[in-house]
């Protein structure tokens, strides 16, 4: 049956009205899902005195759960792909948010291993599923911004969430709990809550919203479909065997896990050396953590919406890794109050890396290969967030200096800046694809 095509002042609108429908709400999530993630960096020092945790079985801890987050990826977007987006979502956010509340039964070494484990096990396939789910929804053109959007919930959640646990940790001792129990146990409860909302309001699909019409549907569905058949294979189809043949894919993997690893060195460890200054109070703390984190989100509402082309989005990537690099370079090399200029530098191009990567492998796959592919190449760059706090840690144990670790950190970041000048979409043509644009990028 053929689709009569929209306006493109319809379509405008519609992209619109679709974004105001989905993205909050879907960054509310994310949110909720990073606070409970990352909320243990808070919590390190009061588990070393509290329970005896060392810096090194902290990083360890912090960093299994992303082991356990990687493994299940994939099966999870696939099962996302079969049942659906909304209860699948919720599932997780429903476990995730039991889990994370129960991280305030820890009572040593061990049983701070297993429940990480158990965590990111139960988180595992949210993030890599909301990506998918916008190729759903958003043309290519469209899907970085969204994904920018969507982002900026991981900078939501630090800047509430690092004065937030600096308040929670001074509630040693009320009902007999330790102050960081009641942060794990309060802040886990929102995900079980907002997991009904989004039961009652994500819908799977264009063609199963109600405030899309059929005729909407069908447009967009053959815009996505034109795009899906311009991208890949003759034959239309990536095995998902071919993804580790491919290339461009395997050099998104390898700067999406540079950039990881920084991510998540920075979120466990930030307010450990913050906080070297034994004047500062808990909340003090989580105020300065903030600022960081506060630029991350202005960067992630300003800039990855101009990665509106291949050349651009590899500009913009390589651009953002090195000034995370300089950033942290600055950190480790001047004073206290330069450092955290440095950082917050760094924080402004945080997001623009996971808003833009993987529309280079998802410009690459289709059908179930795109939804396996995204999760593949989201659980391998994942590990950094297991190479991160591990090395961080073992770093801390052995120097006492919780910043040296970051050494490491700003030489993958290069080795990643590198890497994104030599990435290709599917409809680029190496031998035509115009040179990164790098000051267009940062132009817009």
């Amino acid at each position: 049956m053929s689709v009569i095509p929209l306006s493109d002042a319809h379509r405008r609108d519609l992209s619109k009205k679709i974004f105001r429908r989905l993205v909050p709400l879907l960054c509310l999530v994310y949110v909720i899902s990073f606070l409970d993630r990352t909320n243990i960096g808070f919590a390190k020092d009061r588990l070393e005195v509290d329970l005896g945790i060392s810096a090194a079985a902290y990083g360890l801890g912090a960093g299994l759960f992303f082991l356990t987050y990687a493994a299940c990826e994939v099966p999870s977007n696939l099962l996302m792909r079969k049942v659906g987006a909304r209860w699948w979502i919720a599932r997780i956010m429903i476990t995730w948010g039991l889990l994370s509340m129960a991280m305030a039964l820890v009572q040593g070494e061990m049983s701070f291993y297993v429940l990480r484990m158990l965590l990111g096990a139960a988180e595992a396939g949210l993030f890599p599923g909301v990506i998918l789910y916008f190729t759903y929804w958003f043309t290519r053109e469209e899907r970085a911004k969204a994904n920018g959007f969507f982002l900026l919930g991981a900078s939501i959640a630090n800047i509430v969430g690092a004065p937030l646990a600096g308040v929670l940790l001074t509630m040693d001792g009320i009902g007999g709990l330790f102050g960081w129990q009641w942060l794990f146990i309060i802040e886990g409860l929102p995900a079980v809550v907002l997991a009904f909302v989004v039961l009652r309001f994500l819908p799977d699909s264009p063609e199963k919203a109600h405030w899309v019409s059929n005729e909407e549907a069908a447009d967009l569905r053959a815009r996505l479909d034109a795009e899906e058949a311009e991208s890949v294979d003759k034959d239309g189809r990536h095995a998902v065997a071919q993804v580790l043949r491919d290339v461009h894919i395997i050099m998104a993997i390898v700067v999406y896990f540079c950039h990881q690893v920084a991510i998540y060195a920075v979120a466990y460890f930030l307010p450990s050396i913050i906080g070297k200054d034994a004047s500062l109070s808990s909340v003090q703390i989580g105020l300065l953590v903030m600022l960081p984190w506060l630029a991350s989100g202005i960067g992630a509402l300003l800039l990855p919406r101009l990665a509106t082309t291949a050349s651009r989005a590899r500009g913009l990537i390589c651009v953002a890794l090195l000034v995370m690099a300089a950033g942290f370079t600055v950190g480790l090399l001047t004073g206290p109050v330069l450092g955290l200029i440095g950082m917050c530098f760094s924080g402004f191009v945080f997001w623009c890396v996971n808003s833009t990567i993987f529309t280079f492998p998802a410009s690459r796959l289709s059908g179930a290969a795109l939804a396996g592919g995204i999760a593949f190449v989201n659980s391998c760059g994942i590990l950094g967030g297991f190479v991160g706090p591990y090395l961080m840690g073992l770093v801390e144990s052995a120097t006492g200096n919780p910043s040296s670790g970051l050494w490491v950190v700003v030489v993958l970041l290069c080795l990643g800046a590198v890497l994104t000048l030599f990435l290709r979409q599917g409809h680029e043509s190496p031998k035509r694809a115009a040179p990164p644009q790098t000051s267009a990028a940062v132009r817009g």
